[in-house]
């Protein structure tokens, strides 16, 4: 079996972010895999342990994911491409999975595992549009993955009415939920063998498409302008008799928190 997987390099959401002008200001901000993503890997990382599955892991975007990179070698992945493109800063969901398509295609995968989200957008579109691009089976929030034979898998997602089970004919495409595992800290013998290891690095080019051709030239979504959360405003204590506070507290809810 083989396993594509994928990692999207976000801005740690932990820390905090300042807007000015519709934009957030990019100095001092930090970068780590996306939680999701890093979900993904480890379910890709126990396939392969299990199984003997052959694990490649793509990160799409310009700039340098290779601690990130390095980081999921150093969890078990066997292969990384980076495809490291300017073009790719302002895509949307569906030009990723234009982009991952093609990278399917030249690896000829029997599955493929994506988080089921990035932690900067919340999109949660792109592993389901690959799989309607490539016309195979897609299931999402995926919590559990068995290995049935060479040729099918199930799966157990977070539906709405409860746990469903799913019988899943390869190929496929599954975005897991952060459910599903937690992932592992890589031994220290993983990281000095992963500092080693060749991350094969490709532009849009080299990978045999453009932007245009991924449909970057007319985006589905496109983010307008960012802004800041409403601060929440202080509260108020009352002390005196209980009658009187209720009385007020009733009063304010009514004619200014307009909750009646």
């Amino acid at each position: 079996m083989k396993i594509l997987t994928t990692a999207k390099k976000v801005v740690d959401v932990e820390l905090t972010i300042h807007v000015e002008n519709g934009a957030i200001v990019k100095d001092g901000l930090q970068y780590v895999i996306n939680a999701w993503d890093e979900n993904a890997v480890e379910a890709t990382v126990q396939l392969k342990e299990k199984n003997g599955a052959e694990t490649t892991l793509v990160s799409m975007g310009s700039g340098d994911n290779t601690d990130m990179i390095r980081k999921c070698y150093a969890m078990g992945i066997d292969n990384a491409i980076h495809i490291d493109d300017p073009a790719l800063e302002k895509a949307d969901s569906f030009v990723f999975a234009k982009v991952l398509q093609k990278v399917y295609e030249a690896g000829e995968y029997d599955l493929v595992i994506t988080g089921k989200q990035a932690q900067d957008t919340d999109s949660g579109q792109t592993g389901i549009i690959l799989a309607e691009i490539l016309g195979i089976a897609c299931v999402s929030n995926v919590i559990a993955i068995d290995v049935i034979d060479d040729g099918k898998i199930k799966v157990s997602r977070l539906g709405d009415l409860g746990t469903e089970i799913v019988e899943v004919t390869l190929p496929a495409v599954i975005t897991v939920s952060d459910s599903i595992n937690e992932p592992r800290l890589p031994a220290m013998r993983g990281i000095m063998m992963a500092k080693k290891k060749k991350i094969q690095v490709m532009d849009l080019a080299g990978l045999g498409t453009s932007y245009d051709e991924v449909g970057g030239g007319s985006l589905k979504s496109e983010v307008i302008e960012f802004m800041e959360s409403e601060k929440r405003q202080g509260g108020q204590k009352f002390e005196g008799d209980a009658a009187e506070i209720t009385a007020k507290v009733v009063s304010l809810l009514a004619n200014e928190a307009k909750v009646f």
